[in-house]
Protein backbone atom coordinates (compact mmCIF):
# COMPACT_ATOMS: atom_id res chain seq x y z
CA UNK A 1 0.00 0.00 0.00
CA UNK A 2 1.39 3.65 -0.66
CA UNK A 3 1.19 6.59 1.07
CA UNK A 4 2.02 10.35 0.62
CA UNK A 5 3.67 12.54 2.75
CA UNK A 6 2.93 16.22 2.65
CA UNK A 7 3.96 19.97 3.47
CA UNK A 8 3.15 20.39 6.92
CA UNK A 9 1.32 23.49 8.85
CA UNK A 10 4.14 24.83 10.53
CA UNK A 11 2.85 27.89 11.74
CA UNK A 12 -0.49 30.26 11.44
CA UNK A 13 0.38 32.44 8.64
CA UNK A 14 3.01 30.20 6.84
CA UNK A 15 1.49 29.31 3.44
CA UNK A 16 4.37 27.30 1.82
CA UNK A 17 7.82 25.90 2.42
CA UNK A 18 11.02 25.15 0.48
CA UNK A 19 12.62 21.43 0.55
CA UNK A 20 16.08 22.27 1.46
CA UNK A 21 17.45 18.19 1.35
CA UNK A 22 16.30 15.09 1.08
CA UNK A 23 17.59 12.67 4.26
CA UNK A 24 16.56 9.58 2.34
CA UNK A 25 16.88 8.78 -1.31
CA UNK A 26 14.62 6.93 -3.76
CA UNK A 27 14.62 3.23 -2.54
CA UNK A 28 15.60 3.28 0.86
CA UNK A 29 13.69 2.23 3.85
CA UNK A 30 12.43 5.12 6.31
CA UNK A 31 11.35 3.95 9.79
CA UNK A 32 8.08 5.76 11.40
CA UNK A 33 9.09 8.97 12.84
CA UNK A 34 12.61 8.74 11.52
CA UNK A 35 13.56 12.56 9.81
CA UNK A 36 12.72 12.18 6.43
CA UNK A 37 13.56 15.81 4.49
CA UNK A 38 14.38 19.09 5.91
CA UNK A 39 12.19 22.04 5.32
CA UNK A 40 12.63 25.88 5.13
CA UNK A 41 9.68 27.53 5.95
CA UNK A 42 9.29 30.96 8.30
CA UNK A 43 12.87 31.77 9.38
CA UNK A 44 13.62 28.27 10.46
CA UNK A 45 14.96 24.38 9.23
CA UNK A 46 13.10 21.58 10.34
CA UNK A 47 13.15 17.76 9.91
CA UNK A 48 9.73 16.66 8.73
CA UNK A 49 9.84 12.93 9.69
CA UNK A 50 8.38 9.76 7.94
CA UNK A 51 4.62 9.59 9.11
CA UNK A 52 5.26 5.72 8.56
CA UNK A 53 7.56 2.97 8.13
CA UNK A 54 8.35 2.03 4.47
CA UNK A 55 10.55 2.29 1.25
CA UNK A 56 10.54 5.61 -0.24
CA UNK A 57 9.68 5.44 -3.70
CA UNK A 58 8.88 8.52 -5.53
CA UNK A 59 10.35 12.08 -4.70
CA UNK A 60 7.54 14.65 -6.19
CA UNK A 61 9.34 17.46 -5.15
CA UNK A 62 13.14 18.38 -6.10
CA UNK A 63 15.65 20.06 -3.45
CA UNK A 64 15.70 23.69 -3.46
CA UNK A 65 11.78 24.05 -4.65
CA UNK A 66 8.90 26.15 -3.14
CA UNK A 67 5.39 24.98 -2.46
CA UNK A 68 2.45 25.44 -0.79
CA UNK A 69 1.38 24.04 2.27
CA UNK A 70 -0.22 20.74 1.98
CA UNK A 71 1.18 19.93 -1.06
CA UNK A 72 2.27 16.60 -2.08
CA UNK A 73 6.30 15.67 -1.27
CA UNK A 74 6.78 12.02 -1.62
CA UNK A 75 5.30 8.55 -1.97
CA UNK A 76 5.96 5.75 0.22
CA UNK A 77 5.20 2.34 0.04
CA UNK A 78 4.13 1.78 3.76
CA UNK A 79 4.45 -2.47 3.36
CA UNK A 80 7.98 -3.79 2.74
CA UNK A 81 7.82 -5.38 -0.72
CA UNK A 82 8.60 -9.12 -1.12
CA UNK A 83 10.84 -8.94 -4.37
CA UNK A 84 13.38 -6.29 -5.25
CA UNK A 85 11.98 -2.49 -6.12
CA UNK A 86 11.77 -2.02 -10.02
CA UNK A 87 14.77 0.20 -11.58
CA UNK A 88 13.96 3.93 -11.91
CA UNK A 89 11.86 4.78 -14.54
CA UNK A 90 13.91 6.09 -17.23
CA UNK A 91 13.55 9.54 -18.38
CA UNK A 92 10.42 10.20 -20.85
CA UNK A 93 11.03 10.91 -24.13
CA UNK A 94 11.55 14.54 -25.65
CA UNK A 95 8.17 14.84 -27.15
CA UNK A 96 6.58 12.73 -24.30
CA UNK A 97 3.08 14.66 -22.75
CA UNK A 98 2.64 15.99 -19.60
CA UNK A 99 -0.22 14.76 -18.66
CA UNK A 100 2.00 11.86 -17.84
CA UNK A 101 4.20 13.30 -15.46
CA UNK A 102 3.75 14.98 -12.53
CA UNK A 103 4.09 19.16 -13.00
CA UNK A 104 3.76 21.89 -9.70
CA UNK A 105 1.31 24.06 -9.98
CA UNK A 106 4.35 26.81 -9.50
CA UNK A 107 6.29 25.41 -12.83
CA UNK A 108 2.60 25.66 -14.75
CA UNK A 109 2.51 29.31 -13.41
CA UNK A 110 6.18 29.68 -14.92
CA UNK A 111 4.95 28.06 -18.01
CA UNK A 112 2.28 30.25 -18.03
CA UNK A 113 4.39 33.39 -17.86
CA UNK A 114 7.12 32.24 -20.55
CA UNK A 115 4.68 31.09 -23.08
CA UNK A 116 5.59 27.75 -23.04
CA UNK A 117 4.03 24.74 -23.83
CA UNK A 118 4.51 21.92 -21.14
CA UNK A 119 4.20 19.24 -23.38
CA UNK A 120 7.10 20.26 -25.57
CA UNK A 121 9.35 20.24 -23.00
CA UNK A 122 11.53 17.55 -21.54
CA UNK A 123 11.98 17.20 -18.02
CA UNK A 124 15.58 16.64 -16.21
CA UNK A 125 13.78 16.18 -12.65
CA UNK A 126 13.31 12.76 -10.98
CA UNK A 127 11.17 10.23 -13.13
CA UNK A 128 11.38 12.74 -15.95
CA UNK A 129 9.14 15.67 -13.98
CA UNK A 130 9.78 19.24 -15.44
CA UNK A 131 11.63 21.54 -13.33
CA UNK A 132 11.41 25.18 -13.22
CA UNK A 133 14.82 25.37 -14.89
CA UNK A 134 13.74 23.17 -17.84
CA UNK A 135 11.00 25.85 -18.69
CA UNK A 136 13.28 28.34 -18.49
CA UNK A 137 15.83 26.53 -20.93
CA UNK A 138 13.05 26.02 -23.20
CA UNK A 139 12.00 29.81 -23.32
CA UNK A 140 15.33 30.43 -23.87
CA UNK A 141 15.89 27.90 -26.59
CA UNK A 142 15.76 29.50 -30.16
CA UNK A 143 14.01 26.48 -31.83
CA UNK A 144 11.38 23.88 -30.09
CA UNK A 145 13.18 21.28 -28.23
CA UNK A 146 16.54 22.80 -29.18
CA UNK A 147 19.26 23.61 -26.62
CA UNK A 148 19.51 27.61 -25.97
CA UNK A 149 22.81 28.62 -27.98
CA UNK A 150 25.76 30.09 -25.27
CA UNK A 151 25.32 33.76 -25.09
CA UNK A 152 27.93 35.76 -26.93
CA UNK A 153 31.42 36.69 -24.69
CA UNK A 154 31.30 40.23 -23.68
CA UNK A 155 34.56 42.29 -24.07
CA UNK A 156 36.23 42.02 -20.73
CA UNK A 157 36.22 45.44 -18.98
CA UNK A 158 39.35 47.30 -19.06
CA UNK A 159 38.88 47.61 -15.13
CA UNK A 160 37.98 43.98 -12.82
CA UNK A 161 34.87 43.93 -11.74
CA UNK A 162 34.58 44.84 -8.11
CA UNK A 163 30.94 43.38 -7.45
CA UNK A 164 30.02 39.68 -6.39
CA UNK A 165 27.03 37.87 -6.96
CA UNK A 166 26.19 35.59 -3.72
CA UNK A 167 23.29 33.13 -4.30
CA UNK A 168 20.37 33.57 -2.22
CA UNK A 169 19.92 30.26 -0.50
CA UNK A 170 16.65 29.06 0.47
CA UNK A 171 16.60 30.16 4.31
CA UNK A 172 17.69 33.77 3.34
CA UNK A 173 15.15 33.89 0.94
CA UNK A 174 12.61 32.68 3.20
CA UNK A 175 13.71 35.52 5.91
CA UNK A 176 13.63 38.09 3.17
CA UNK A 177 9.77 37.31 1.92
CA UNK A 178 8.81 36.94 5.67
CA UNK A 179 10.83 40.31 6.74
CA UNK A 180 9.12 42.40 3.68
CA UNK A 181 5.50 40.62 4.21
CA UNK A 182 6.03 42.27 7.78
CA UNK A 183 6.92 45.60 6.95
CA UNK A 184 4.37 45.90 3.48
CA UNK A 185 1.12 44.39 6.20
CA UNK A 186 1.86 45.47 9.58
CA UNK A 187 2.14 49.19 10.87
CA UNK A 188 5.29 48.99 13.10
CA UNK A 189 5.78 51.32 15.83
CA UNK A 190 8.67 51.68 18.25
CA UNK A 191 9.31 52.35 22.14
CA UNK A 192 12.79 51.98 23.84
CA UNK A 193 13.51 52.45 27.58
CA UNK A 194 16.26 51.75 29.72
CA UNK A 195 16.61 49.28 32.71
CA UNK A 196 19.04 49.05 35.41
CA UNK A 197 20.62 45.54 35.52
CA UNK A 198 23.15 46.16 37.54
CA UNK A 199 21.16 43.85 40.81
CA UNK A 200 20.27 41.43 38.51
CA UNK A 201 24.07 41.42 36.95
CA UNK A 202 25.28 40.75 40.28
CA UNK A 203 23.03 38.21 40.96
CA UNK A 204 24.07 36.15 37.78
CA UNK A 205 27.46 37.07 38.66
CA UNK A 206 27.02 34.57 41.99
CA UNK A 207 25.63 31.99 40.66
CA UNK A 208 26.65 31.14 37.02
CA UNK A 209 29.64 28.93 38.14
CA UNK A 210 27.71 26.67 40.25
CA UNK A 211 24.82 26.60 37.91
CA UNK A 212 27.24 25.88 35.15
CA UNK A 213 28.98 23.17 37.31
CA UNK A 214 25.46 21.55 37.64
CA UNK A 215 23.69 21.31 34.64
CA UNK A 216 26.14 21.96 32.14
CA UNK A 217 25.36 25.14 30.59
CA UNK A 218 25.81 28.79 31.07
CA UNK A 219 22.81 30.94 32.32
CA UNK A 220 22.85 34.06 30.29
CA UNK A 221 20.72 37.19 31.01
CA UNK A 222 17.96 36.09 28.25
CA UNK A 223 16.29 33.40 31.12
CA UNK A 224 15.64 36.59 33.44
CA UNK A 225 14.45 38.53 30.41
CA UNK A 226 11.71 35.71 29.19
CA UNK A 227 10.50 35.78 32.85
CA UNK A 228 10.21 39.33 33.04
CA UNK A 229 8.18 39.38 29.54
CA UNK A 230 6.09 36.38 30.75
CA UNK A 231 4.72 38.11 33.81
CA UNK A 232 4.27 41.01 32.09
CA UNK A 233 1.97 39.29 29.13
CA UNK A 234 0.12 37.64 32.04
CA UNK A 235 -0.12 41.13 33.13
CA UNK A 236 -1.24 42.92 29.31
CA UNK A 237 -2.75 39.91 27.29
CA UNK A 238 -3.23 42.31 24.22
CA UNK A 239 0.50 41.65 23.62
CA UNK A 240 0.12 37.92 23.43
CA UNK A 241 -2.11 38.34 20.29
CA UNK A 242 -2.50 38.48 16.59
CA UNK A 243 -4.53 40.75 14.14
CA UNK A 244 -7.49 38.82 12.26
CA UNK A 245 -8.99 41.83 10.19
CA UNK A 246 -11.98 41.78 11.26
CA UNK A 247 -11.24 40.79 15.49
CA UNK A 248 -8.10 40.70 17.42
CA UNK A 249 -7.75 36.78 18.70
CA UNK A 250 -6.32 36.76 22.41
CA UNK A 251 -3.51 33.50 22.61
CA UNK A 252 -4.34 32.15 26.48
CA UNK A 253 -0.69 29.99 26.36
CA UNK A 254 2.11 31.82 26.04
CA UNK A 255 5.28 30.39 23.67
CA UNK A 256 8.01 32.72 23.56
CA UNK A 257 10.21 32.47 20.25
CA UNK A 258 13.50 33.33 20.73
CA UNK A 259 15.92 34.16 17.99
CA UNK A 260 19.41 31.95 17.67
CA UNK A 261 21.71 32.95 14.86
CA UNK A 262 23.00 29.93 13.04
CA UNK A 263 25.45 29.01 10.24
CA UNK A 264 22.47 28.81 7.90
CA UNK A 265 20.65 32.56 9.32
CA UNK A 266 18.40 33.85 12.69
CA UNK A 267 15.94 30.79 13.36
CA UNK A 268 13.28 30.58 15.79
CA UNK A 269 12.78 28.10 17.96
CA UNK A 270 9.45 28.16 20.53
CA UNK A 271 9.45 27.75 24.38
CA UNK A 272 5.96 26.91 24.73
CA UNK A 273 4.40 27.27 27.99
CA UNK A 274 7.15 29.82 29.15
CA UNK A 275 5.26 31.27 31.58
CA UNK A 276 4.80 27.92 33.64
CA UNK A 277 8.92 27.36 33.79
CA UNK A 278 11.24 28.59 36.35
CA UNK A 279 14.64 30.94 35.42
CA UNK A 280 16.43 27.58 35.39
CA UNK A 281 14.07 25.47 33.58
CA UNK A 282 13.77 28.69 30.94
CA UNK A 283 17.90 28.88 30.62
CA UNK A 284 17.82 24.81 30.48
CA UNK A 285 14.92 25.01 27.70
CA UNK A 286 17.42 27.67 25.72
CA UNK A 287 20.46 25.76 25.76
CA UNK A 288 18.78 22.58 24.37
CA UNK A 289 16.60 24.73 21.52
CA UNK A 290 19.51 26.69 20.59
CA UNK A 291 21.63 23.61 20.50
CA UNK A 292 19.12 22.14 17.90
CA UNK A 293 18.88 25.15 15.98
CA UNK A 294 22.32 25.56 15.05
CA UNK A 295 22.88 21.84 14.23
CA UNK A 296 19.99 21.88 11.49
CA UNK A 297 18.10 19.54 13.97
CA UNK A 298 14.56 21.17 14.80
CA UNK A 299 11.30 19.38 15.24
CA UNK A 300 7.83 20.88 13.73
CA UNK A 301 6.99 21.48 17.65
CA UNK A 302 9.95 23.25 18.23
CA UNK A 303 9.10 26.59 15.91
CA UNK A 304 4.93 25.79 16.11
CA UNK A 305 2.54 28.25 17.89
CA UNK A 306 4.96 31.02 18.93
CA UNK A 307 2.82 33.75 20.34
CA UNK A 308 5.65 36.16 20.93
CA UNK A 309 9.23 37.15 20.17
CA UNK A 310 12.71 37.69 21.65
CA UNK A 311 15.64 38.94 20.05
CA UNK A 312 18.84 39.41 21.45
CA UNK A 313 21.02 41.78 19.42
CA UNK A 314 23.00 42.82 22.50
CA UNK A 315 25.25 39.23 22.82
CA UNK A 316 27.08 40.69 19.61
CA UNK A 317 27.44 44.57 20.53
CA UNK A 318 24.53 46.04 19.47
CA UNK A 319 23.56 49.22 22.09
CA UNK A 320 20.08 50.30 20.01
CA UNK A 321 17.94 47.94 17.75
CA UNK A 322 14.96 47.94 16.10
CA UNK A 323 13.13 44.95 15.17
CA UNK A 324 11.08 43.69 12.39
CA UNK A 325 7.79 41.77 13.90
CA UNK A 326 7.04 37.93 13.44
CA UNK A 327 4.16 38.02 11.65
CA UNK A 328 1.36 37.51 13.23
CA UNK A 329 2.36 37.91 16.43
CA UNK A 330 1.50 41.11 17.90
CA UNK A 331 5.37 42.69 19.09
CA UNK A 332 8.81 41.69 19.20
CA UNK A 333 11.57 42.89 22.12
CA UNK A 334 15.01 43.50 21.66
CA UNK A 335 17.57 43.18 24.22
CA UNK A 336 20.49 44.83 23.76
CA UNK A 337 24.27 44.81 25.46
CA UNK A 338 24.59 45.77 28.97
CA UNK A 339 27.02 48.82 29.28
CA UNK A 340 28.50 49.90 32.16
CA UNK A 341 28.01 54.18 32.13
CA UNK A 342 27.48 56.64 34.29
CA UNK A 343 23.96 57.79 35.65
CA UNK A 344 21.82 60.09 38.20
CA UNK A 345 20.68 57.94 41.06
CA UNK A 346 19.31 59.70 44.22
CA UNK A 347 20.88 63.38 42.92
CA UNK A 348 24.27 61.82 42.82
CA UNK A 349 26.35 60.31 39.78
CA UNK A 350 26.93 56.74 40.04
CA UNK A 351 28.10 53.87 37.27
CA UNK A 352 25.60 51.18 37.01
CA UNK A 353 25.05 48.31 34.17
CA UNK A 354 22.33 49.32 31.39
CA UNK A 355 20.63 47.85 29.28
CA UNK A 356 18.20 49.13 25.91
CA UNK A 357 15.33 47.02 25.76
CA UNK A 358 13.22 47.95 22.30
CA UNK A 359 9.75 46.94 21.65
CA UNK A 360 8.45 47.02 17.87
CA UNK A 361 4.74 46.03 18.26
CA UNK A 362 1.68 46.54 15.76
CA UNK A 363 -0.08 49.50 15.79
CA UNK A 364 -3.33 48.02 14.25
CA UNK A 365 -3.53 45.97 17.91
CA UNK A 366 -2.80 48.56 20.61
CA UNK A 367 -1.57 51.96 20.78
CA UNK A 368 1.71 53.86 22.14
CA UNK A 369 -0.01 53.95 26.19
CA UNK A 370 -0.36 49.88 26.22
CA UNK A 371 2.84 49.55 24.74
CA UNK A 372 5.14 51.93 26.45
CA UNK A 373 2.66 50.64 30.08
CA UNK A 374 4.06 47.06 28.66
CA UNK A 375 7.56 47.80 28.62
CA UNK A 376 7.44 49.44 32.09
CA UNK A 377 6.42 46.37 33.52
CA UNK A 378 9.10 45.02 32.09
CA UNK A 379 11.50 46.78 32.87
CA UNK A 380 10.33 47.14 36.38
CA UNK A 381 10.18 43.03 37.22
CA UNK A 382 14.31 42.91 35.69
CA UNK A 383 15.28 45.88 37.80
CA UNK A 384 13.45 44.15 40.77
CA UNK A 385 15.85 41.10 40.50
CA UNK A 386 18.57 40.79 43.21
CA UNK A 387 20.08 38.82 45.03
CA UNK A 388 16.84 37.02 46.54
CA UNK A 389 15.64 36.16 43.17
CA UNK A 390 14.46 32.63 43.45
CA UNK A 391 16.19 31.08 39.80
CA UNK A 392 14.52 27.14 40.42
Amino acid sequence: MRTTVAMPQVGESVVEGTIGKWLKRVGEWVDRYEPLVEIITDKVNVELPSPEPGRLVEILVPEGMTVPIGAELAVLEVEAPTEAPPPPEAAPPEEALVGRRRVTPRVRRLAEELGVELEHVRGTGPGGRITEEDVRSFAAAPALGAPAAPAPREAAPEIPAEEEAVPVDPIRRTIAQRMAESKRTIPHAWVVMEADMTPLRRLRESIKEEFRRRHGVDITYLPFVIKAVVEALRQFPILNSLWAEDHITLRKRINVGVAVATDKGLLVPVIRDADQKSISGLALALGELASRAREGKLRLEDVRGGTFTINNPGAFGSIMSLSIINPPQAAILSMDAIVRRPVVVDDAIAIRSIMNLCLAFDHRILDGAGATAFLRAVKERLEGMGPSMPIY
